[in-house]
Protein backbone atom coordinates (compact mmCIF):
# COMPACT_ATOMS: atom_id res chain seq x y z
CA UNK A 1 0.00 0.00 0.00
CA UNK A 2 2.66 2.46 0.85
CA UNK A 3 4.91 1.56 -2.11
CA UNK A 4 1.97 2.28 -4.56
CA UNK A 5 1.32 5.51 -2.98
CA UNK A 6 4.96 6.55 -3.58
CA UNK A 7 5.01 5.50 -6.85
CA UNK A 8 1.51 7.14 -7.93
CA UNK A 9 3.12 10.50 -6.09
CA UNK A 10 5.95 9.99 -8.38
CA UNK A 11 4.08 9.10 -11.44
CA UNK A 12 2.28 12.59 -10.81
CA UNK A 13 5.33 14.53 -10.45
CA UNK A 14 6.83 13.89 -13.65
CA UNK A 15 3.15 13.80 -14.92
CA UNK A 16 2.59 17.14 -14.24
CA UNK A 17 5.85 19.11 -14.19
CA UNK A 18 6.06 22.44 -15.90
CA UNK A 19 8.67 22.43 -18.82
CA UNK A 20 8.16 26.26 -18.95
CA UNK A 21 9.21 26.42 -15.55
CA UNK A 22 12.29 24.52 -16.54
CA UNK A 23 12.68 26.18 -18.95
CA UNK A 24 13.32 29.60 -16.85
CA UNK A 25 15.58 27.73 -14.03
CA UNK A 26 18.08 26.93 -17.44
CA UNK A 27 17.84 30.17 -18.78
CA UNK A 28 19.05 31.54 -15.08
CA UNK A 29 21.78 29.11 -14.28
CA UNK A 30 22.66 29.02 -18.38
CA UNK A 31 23.21 32.71 -18.17
CA UNK A 32 24.60 33.40 -14.91
CA UNK A 33 27.53 30.57 -15.73
CA UNK A 34 28.21 32.21 -19.58
CA UNK A 35 28.28 35.59 -17.81
CA UNK A 36 31.08 34.25 -15.50
CA UNK A 37 33.08 32.51 -18.27
CA UNK A 38 32.37 35.84 -20.73
CA UNK A 39 33.69 37.87 -17.87
CA UNK A 40 37.22 35.76 -17.56
CA UNK A 41 37.87 35.43 -20.96
CA UNK A 42 36.18 36.61 -24.16
CA UNK A 43 36.80 34.25 -26.13
CA UNK A 44 33.96 32.29 -24.59
CA UNK A 45 31.55 34.84 -26.51
CA UNK A 46 32.28 32.70 -29.75
CA UNK A 47 31.60 29.41 -27.74
CA UNK A 48 28.32 30.84 -26.68
CA UNK A 49 27.01 33.45 -29.02
CA UNK A 50 25.29 32.48 -32.43
CA UNK A 51 27.95 34.34 -35.08
CA UNK A 52 27.25 34.06 -38.76
CA UNK A 53 30.92 34.43 -40.29
CA UNK A 54 31.65 31.08 -37.79
CA UNK A 55 28.47 29.36 -38.75
CA UNK A 56 29.02 29.82 -42.47
CA UNK A 57 32.62 28.71 -41.82
CA UNK A 58 31.15 25.18 -40.10
CA UNK A 59 32.72 26.26 -36.73
CA UNK A 60 30.82 26.38 -33.43
CA UNK A 61 27.40 25.11 -34.69
CA UNK A 62 26.63 24.02 -30.96
CA UNK A 63 25.60 27.76 -30.76
CA UNK A 64 22.23 27.55 -32.53
CA UNK A 65 21.30 25.99 -29.24
CA UNK A 66 23.21 27.47 -26.68
CA UNK A 67 22.68 31.04 -27.90
CA UNK A 68 18.81 30.12 -27.39
CA UNK A 69 19.90 30.47 -23.42
CA UNK A 70 21.91 33.17 -23.14
CA UNK A 71 21.47 37.09 -22.91
CA UNK A 72 22.52 39.97 -23.53
CA UNK A 73 22.18 41.68 -19.57
CA UNK A 74 19.75 41.10 -17.02
CA UNK A 75 16.76 43.18 -18.36
CA UNK A 76 16.94 40.89 -21.71
CA UNK A 77 17.07 37.93 -19.17
CA UNK A 78 13.88 38.95 -17.40
CA UNK A 79 11.87 40.39 -20.19
CA UNK A 80 12.12 37.41 -22.02
CA UNK A 81 11.58 35.35 -18.71
CA UNK A 82 8.46 37.44 -17.72
CA UNK A 83 7.10 36.64 -20.92
CA UNK A 84 8.27 33.17 -21.15
CA UNK A 85 5.82 32.66 -18.20
CA UNK A 86 2.59 33.85 -19.52
CA UNK A 87 3.38 33.27 -23.07
CA UNK A 88 5.01 30.02 -22.22
CA UNK A 89 2.26 28.71 -19.96
CA UNK A 90 -0.67 28.77 -22.23
CA UNK A 91 1.13 26.61 -25.21
CA UNK A 92 1.82 24.46 -22.83
CA UNK A 93 -1.23 23.63 -21.82
CA UNK A 94 -2.40 23.48 -25.59
CA UNK A 95 0.32 21.51 -26.66
CA UNK A 96 1.03 19.44 -24.00
CA UNK A 97 4.72 19.23 -22.52
CA UNK A 98 6.68 16.83 -25.15
CA UNK A 99 4.95 18.82 -27.98
CA UNK A 100 5.39 22.44 -26.52
CA UNK A 101 9.30 21.69 -25.51
CA UNK A 102 10.11 20.46 -29.04
CA UNK A 103 8.18 23.36 -31.01
CA UNK A 104 9.97 25.85 -28.63
CA UNK A 105 13.60 24.63 -29.79
CA UNK A 106 12.87 24.34 -33.09
CA UNK A 107 11.50 28.06 -33.19
CA UNK A 108 14.57 29.06 -31.80
CA UNK A 109 16.37 26.97 -33.88
CA UNK A 110 14.65 27.97 -37.04
CA UNK A 111 15.35 31.75 -35.98
CA UNK A 112 18.81 31.52 -35.40
CA UNK A 113 18.95 29.95 -39.22
CA UNK A 114 17.21 32.85 -40.58
CA UNK A 115 19.19 35.07 -38.67
CA UNK A 116 22.63 33.50 -40.37
CA UNK A 117 20.91 33.38 -44.18
CA UNK A 118 19.23 36.59 -43.79
CA UNK A 119 22.70 37.85 -42.79
CA UNK A 120 24.86 36.29 -45.30
CA UNK A 121 22.32 37.79 -47.84
CA UNK A 122 21.58 41.47 -46.93
CA UNK A 123 24.35 42.35 -45.03
CA UNK A 124 28.62 42.81 -45.08
CA UNK A 125 29.08 42.77 -41.49
CA UNK A 126 28.97 38.78 -40.41
CA UNK A 127 30.42 39.14 -37.03
CA UNK A 128 27.45 40.47 -35.48
CA UNK A 129 26.58 37.82 -32.41
CA UNK A 130 23.22 37.38 -31.43
CA UNK A 131 21.98 35.97 -28.58
CA UNK A 132 18.41 35.16 -26.23
CA UNK A 133 14.92 33.33 -26.24
CA UNK A 134 13.28 35.99 -28.51
CA UNK A 135 13.12 33.71 -31.89
CA UNK A 136 11.88 31.24 -29.70
CA UNK A 137 9.15 33.12 -27.67
CA UNK A 138 8.13 34.53 -30.70
CA UNK A 139 7.79 31.16 -32.21
CA UNK A 140 4.67 30.93 -29.18
CA UNK A 141 3.23 34.80 -30.72
CA UNK A 142 2.91 32.51 -33.79
CA UNK A 143 1.17 30.02 -32.79
CA UNK A 144 -1.14 31.93 -30.24
CA UNK A 145 -1.83 34.30 -33.70
CA UNK A 146 -2.92 31.34 -35.39
CA UNK A 147 -4.56 28.99 -32.40
CA UNK A 148 -6.07 32.28 -30.06
CA UNK A 149 -6.27 35.53 -32.30
CA UNK A 150 -9.17 36.96 -30.36
CA UNK A 151 -6.66 36.33 -26.99
CA UNK A 152 -6.55 39.70 -25.42
CA UNK A 153 -2.86 40.34 -24.22
CA UNK A 154 -1.16 43.80 -22.57
CA UNK A 155 1.89 44.86 -24.41
CA UNK A 156 4.16 47.42 -22.02
CA UNK A 157 3.05 51.28 -22.31
CA UNK A 158 -0.22 49.99 -23.57
CA UNK A 159 -2.66 50.43 -20.81
CA UNK A 160 -5.64 48.77 -23.31
CA UNK A 161 -5.95 45.17 -24.04
CA UNK A 162 -4.97 44.27 -27.61
CA UNK A 163 -6.24 41.10 -29.86
CA UNK A 164 -3.29 38.65 -30.36
CA UNK A 165 -3.60 38.29 -33.96
CA UNK A 166 -2.59 42.33 -33.83
CA UNK A 167 -0.37 42.30 -31.30
CA UNK A 168 1.91 39.60 -32.59
CA UNK A 169 3.15 40.72 -35.52
CA UNK A 170 3.22 44.60 -34.33
CA UNK A 171 5.57 43.97 -31.62
CA UNK A 172 7.92 42.92 -34.39
CA UNK A 173 7.23 45.77 -36.31
CA UNK A 174 7.43 47.68 -33.11
CA UNK A 175 10.71 46.25 -32.50
CA UNK A 176 12.06 46.52 -35.81
CA UNK A 177 11.43 50.11 -35.70
CA UNK A 178 12.83 51.01 -32.16
CA UNK A 179 15.94 49.24 -33.11
CA UNK A 180 16.57 51.66 -36.35
CA UNK A 181 15.53 54.72 -35.01
CA UNK A 182 17.46 53.99 -32.03
CA UNK A 183 20.06 51.74 -33.76
CA UNK A 184 19.44 49.30 -30.52
CA UNK A 185 21.15 45.86 -31.28
CA UNK A 186 17.53 43.86 -32.03
CA UNK A 187 17.49 40.32 -33.48
CA UNK A 188 14.83 41.28 -35.70
CA UNK A 189 15.42 38.91 -37.83
CA UNK A 190 15.90 36.16 -35.66
CA UNK A 191 12.12 37.16 -33.91
CA UNK A 192 10.67 37.15 -37.98
CA UNK A 193 12.07 33.33 -38.39
CA UNK A 194 10.56 32.51 -35.14
CA UNK A 195 6.92 33.79 -36.21
CA UNK A 196 7.37 32.10 -38.93
CA UNK A 197 8.06 28.96 -37.33
CA UNK A 198 5.32 29.88 -35.11
CA UNK A 199 2.68 30.78 -37.79
CA UNK A 200 3.65 27.82 -40.00
CA UNK A 201 3.01 25.39 -37.53
CA UNK A 202 0.19 27.04 -36.31
CA UNK A 203 -1.32 26.37 -39.89
CA UNK A 204 -0.15 22.55 -39.15
CA UNK A 205 -2.62 22.15 -36.22
CA UNK A 206 -5.19 23.54 -37.28
CA UNK A 207 -5.41 21.24 -40.90
CA UNK A 208 -4.75 18.36 -39.12
CA UNK A 209 -7.12 19.19 -35.50
CA UNK A 210 -9.64 21.26 -37.41
CA UNK A 211 -12.13 20.79 -34.51
CA UNK A 212 -9.90 21.13 -31.19
CA UNK A 213 -7.85 24.15 -33.14
CA UNK A 214 -11.73 25.56 -33.51
CA UNK A 215 -12.71 24.96 -29.71
CA UNK A 216 -9.71 26.38 -28.60
CA UNK A 217 -10.26 29.69 -30.88
CA UNK A 218 -13.47 29.86 -29.55
CA UNK A 219 -12.80 29.54 -25.83
CA UNK A 220 -10.79 32.71 -25.70
CA UNK A 221 -13.10 34.67 -27.88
Amino acid sequence: MNSYRIYNRRRNIFGNFSVTLYLIFINLFVFVLFAFLISKNQIFLDYISIKPASILQGKYLWTFLTSMFMHGGFFHLFANMITLVFLGSLVEKILGPKRYLGFYLISGLFASLLFVLLALVFTSDLNTYAVGASGALFGLVGILVLLTPNLPVYLMFIPIPIKMKYAGPGILIVLWIISGVANIGIGNTANLGGLIAGLVYGLYLKNKFPKKTRFISNYFK
